[in-house]
């Protein structure tokens, strides 16, 4: 063991959990099933805090992740020996589980750990536990996320976030949901809803513009990981699971572009992408090219499709807009979803000019769910300035600003009022 500092031990078990957690938490309830989940998570964390004890004074263990996982599942141990002092001595149970906890190795095979993940995320997205639960429990049990930090990224209310915890963990208990086994037909029937998680998840912080921070990379990577692992799976490596992972690593390539120097925020035209990722951006297109072996158009398919153009084009300029609204078409059509409307007539206006754009948001501009969507002003402010119409440019400024929050998007706000001819200014 090599000894190091208490603030260098403390940022390793931080790492180590992030990435290690899901991992002990998943093999774990393999052996309890999801009905102890209680159990098993206090076990994991009793760990963490061992780490954050010992190994400032005794050193960073050799294998510290496996380290971590004998210490939980010794925790887990002592648990259930304690249980079993408590309950009728001819419950067979309690003696079952000790066996099976005391000959469980450490998992060390990478697709053992992957299988285990697996399950747990399609356990974490089993039809009785309630939707808005889903992403939460899914981040909390597989991504080794606290109640905190998921209530950051929700923008939610701690107390709100723990209660839906709680409820979904009594809806397991109750309804008794197994451990998913990584059977064909359970695993098809509860893909989509797998996806949808995932994809929520990313867009939670991607769409992380609270404080100084334009995107929660821990999340997206979180998600971007847990993605690809389902994609190596023979079974739900389908051509829709492989274009949701190409979605991400286009828009994760775009991660190191979206502020300047100053910590401000970026419109994709002003970002500089040699700063891009470009290796994220093979990985997509290698993922985009599965994709296409299937027969089944999903919207990730044509999500991914857009980032692809942007990911690829050489720059803004060069983008290929006409293939970009093609595929708005498609989402329009798919989903009649009045985002993927106003993010088309921004296509449009990329392609027939902004005057086209303001008269496609007129089909849809009183859509109740844009109602405080400040991207519906700020989109028509664009078509305004680009129009050389600076008062009405001005008028909708305003407006997404009286609806914007996030620190980062208001002062963007601000900087496209600013930067108004003066008679546009009050």
């Amino acid at each position: 063991m090599a000894k190091a500092e208490a603030r260098d031990v403390s940022g390793l078990v931080d790492h180590l959990f992030r990435h290690s957690a899901g991992q002990i938490v998943s093999s774990l309830t393999r052996v309890f099933g999801p009905a102890e989940l209680e159990l098993v998570e206090d076990a994991v964390q009793e760990a963490l805090e061992k780490a954050l004890r010992h190994w400032p004074f005794r050193g960073v263990p050799d294998n510290p992740g496996g380290w971590l996982f004998s210490v939980a599942r010794n925790a887990a141990l002592d648990r259930v020996r304690r249980r079993g002092r408590r309950i009728h001595a001819n419950d067979r149970i309690v003696p079952l589980m000790v066996a099976k906890l005391e000959l469980m190795p450490e998992p060390a095979l990478s697709r053992e750990i992957a299988d285990d993940q697996l399950r747990m995320i399609f356990t974490c997205c089993h039809p009785a536990i309630p939707v808005d639960a889903r992403v939460a429990l899914t981040l909390k049990t597989v991504g080794g996320f606290g109640v905190r930090e998921i209530a950051r990224a929700f923008l939610a209310d701690e107390r709100t976030i723990a209660q839906r915890l709680v409820r979904a963990k009594r809806r397991i208990r109750e309804q008794r949901i197994p451990f998913a086994a990584v059977e064909p037909e359970l695993l098809l029937e509860r893909l989509g809803s797998v996806l949808d998680v995932l994809y929520l998840m990313f867009n939670e912080g991607y769409d992380a513009l609270d404080g100084d921070r334009v995107v929660r990379r821990d999340i997206c990577s979180e998600a971007l990981r847990l993605t690809e692992n389902v994609c190596q799976h023979p079974e739900t490596g389908l051509p829709e699971t492989r274009a949701l992972a190409a979605l991400f690593c286009f828009h994760a390539a775009r991660f190191p572009a979206r502020q300047d120097a100053s910590g401000d925020l970026l419109l994709l035209s002003e970002q500089d992408r040699q700063s891009w990722d470009h290796g994220l951006i093979e990985r997509g297109v290698q993922h985009l090219d599965h994709a296409t072996s299937g027969e089944r158009l999903t919207k990730f398919h044509l999500e991914a499709g857009i980032a692809a153009c942007h990911a690829v084009a050489p720059s803004y300029a060069e983008t290929d807009w006409h293939a970009i609204l093609g595929y708005y078409d498609q989402l329009v059509r798919l989903s009649g979803s009045p985002v993927y409307a106003l993010n088309r007539a921004v296509a449009v206006a990329m392609v027939e000019g902004p005057a086209a754009g303001l008269a496609a948001i007129e089909g849809f501009a009183d859509h109740p769910a844009l109602a405080r969507y400040y991207l519906l002003p700020a989109t028509c402010g664009e078509f305004h300035r680009r129009l050389d119409e600076p008062e009405a440019a001005r008028c909708c400024f305003e407006d997404a600003l009286r609806i914007a929050t996030a620190t980062l998007v208001r002062e963007f706000l601000k900087r496209r009022l600013a930067a108004l001819p003066d008679s546009a200014k009050r």
